[in-house]
Parts: C-alpha cells; structure tokens; sequence
C-alpha cells in the first residue's frame, strides 16, 4: 500500500468493517490518520465471478467521473503473494449506510432528511442506467444481450442444485418467467444488489457513495427497479419478512413505491410499464437464493446456533408466492 497508494504512510492498521460469505471490507488508517478502504474476497474464494476485485475496481474506475458516486479508487493489487487474494484500495466517505429502522433513527432523524435520501436513491440510479457504457469504458465488459434469459437460465439451474423439497410452484416459475419476458428495451450497467442498505448517505440525505458492485454486470437496468422496489417496504405492507431487515423505508418517510417508479421514469425517458414482471423475476431470484441458504444452515455448512429454521423455510415460500402474485399482475396489464 505504501508503494502504490499515494500519500499513505505506513505503518497501517486493519479492523473489518464487514465480512461474512460475501466480499471482506476492511477499514485501514495511516501513521498520520489517513483513512482508507480496503476490499477482497472471502477467504478461501477463487477470485472469479463475485469476488474478482479487478471486476469491482474496473466499474468504481470508470464510474467515478460520473454522476454516480463511488468512492475514489487508489489501487488495485492481483499479485495473490500479498496476502492469499485479490484487493483494492479505495478512500473512506464519510456517511452513514441505513440499513435498518434502527440506522436511520440514528443518523437521518429529520424527515426533511429522509425524503431527499429515498429521492437521491432513485436519482442515482436513474443517472447510473443511463450512462453510455462504451463512453466510460466498460462496453466489453459483459455481454449485453438476452439478459432475462441468461438470468433465469442461471437461476433455474441453481434451484435445481440446491432445492431441498418439492415445491410445484418454483417448479413452475421459471417457464412462466420466460414465457412472459417483455423485450431488453433498455440497457445499461445493471449494479444486482441496489437497495437503501447498500448506499451512504450524509446528515442532508444527499447520496454520497454506492456500495457492493460485487454483482454488476450489463443488461436489463429494469432489473435494477424491480429489486429497488422489492426492497421498499411501506407503512401498510403484510410484510412477510423475506428479508433479514426491514428497510426504513417502512416509516413512509423516504417516499411509496409510487412515487420511485414516477421519478425512475420522469428522469429516465424509460418505459416502466413491464415493472411487476421485474419484480416478479426478482422475487422469483430470491427465492432460489434463500433455498440455497436454507440448504447451507441444515446441512451445517454455516453456523446454526441462532438461526430460525422455521423462517427460512417460509421465506422461500414468500418469496414464491410474491412472484406469482407480481407475474398474475402483470399478465392481466398487458
């Protein structure tokens, strides 16, 4: 680091800031107190798909330019000798990541606040999709084309690995998704993970860095919306809990869904029309994803000592019936 991060003097010190089954993000502070970033894989990874560190140091790269903010990339390392995989070093922003009820409370206590956060969240992505890929770079980065179907080729053949009973609904989505796919009407870079948990914001609410590019890729950015607004919980939700947290936007302060889609589609141009088909496709992704981790935890292949066997096995089943409720709603639209 010392060599190749400019202005850094060692000696340096590391705390992890998070870390699991995903990518590792360490925090790493200078002699004078410098502050820096430092992100890798999980230990043991071979550095490919998710966990390539050149993939994710390529994208903060080219979009750190651009109205979408990133934290300002320093350098990137592929030597694997340094310390087991892959790393890059980033600068530290100085915000606040408001993944649950309890971190908005704390850091974004003025409505005023909270409003301006769930617009900017939109905003971002708006100006994110809309970014001219070959312009800033990343054009050969992924193939571009059918992505609905690379998608739900992928996902089937994951559910087929992992599932651990007969559910005759998971079965059958796959073919309905494909069957009812709208047209890649707009492409773009696809970020796979873009949620309120997943950005920083500051005091004013302004959006201040996007984190976890972990699962970017090219393709279908209504991808993108359809996750967003799966993961906007409002005040009158049944609120199956398919996920760990519960996103504050649940106080109906950061804005409805009604509201993200108009603004997506005011500041896009885009045609949203087909947006309960992307939602449907991305409850349809979530569940296999979640049967996937329900599978780990019983065959303990992940620590168990806390984990509520009873809600991964209905959050699956939510999930399942959340897609076909968005797929019927979409049917009867077109």
């Amino acid at each position: 680091m010392a060599r190749y991060v400019e202005g850094l003097v060692p000696p340096v010190t590391f705390s992890l800031i998070a870390g699991g089954h995903s990518n590792l993000t360490f925090g790493a502070v200078d002699s004078p107190g410098r502050r820096y970033v430092v992100r890798r894989g999980p230990l043991g990874a071979s550095g490919g798909g998710a966990h390539d560190m050149g993939r994710e140091h390529r994208i903060i790269s080219a979009l750190h330019p651009t109205l979408v903010p990133v934290p300002r990339p320093l350098a990137l390392c592929e030597d694997v000798s340094v310390n087991g995989g892959s790393f890059y070093v980033m600068e530290r922003v100085d915000g606040a990541v408001l993944d649950n009820v309890e971190a908005a409370d704390v850091n974004l206590a003025d409505p005023g606040a909270r409003r301006r956060a769930g617009e900017q969240l939109v905003d971002v992505m708006a100006d994110m999709h809309r970014i001219d890929v070959d312009a800033v770079g990343v054009g050969d980065a992924a193939r571009r084309d059918a992505f609905l179907e690379r998608q739900i080729k992928r996902f089937t053949g994951m559910w087929e690995r992992n599932q651990t009973r007969d559910l005759p609904t998971m079965t059958a989505l796959p073919d309905r998704i494909a069957g009812l796919a709208p047209p890649q009407r707009h492409t773009g870079i696809v970020h796979g993970d873009y949620r309120i948990g997943n950005v920083m914001v500051d005091a004013q609410g302004d959006l201040v860095a996007v984190l976890d590019w972990e699962l970017w890729t090219l393709g279908d950015v209504l991808a993108d919306l359809g996750f967003l607004l799966n993961n906007w919980y409002e005040p009158n939700d049944p609120n199956p809990q398919v996920f760990m947290e519960t996103a504050p936007t649940v106080t109906g302060e950061f804005g409805s869904r009604a509201e993200v889609i108009e603004r997506y589609a005011r500041r896009t141009g885009f045609d949203v029309s087909a947006v309960d088909y992307y939602r449907g496709f991305q409850h349809w992704r979530m569940a296999v994803l979640a049967e996937g981790v329900k599978k780990r935890y019983e065959s303990a292949q992940m620590a168990t000592s806390e984990v509520d066997f009873d809600h991964l096995n209905r959050r699956v089943l939510d999930l399942a019936d959340l897609a076909e409720h968005h797929l019927d709603r979409y049917a009867l639209a077109r």
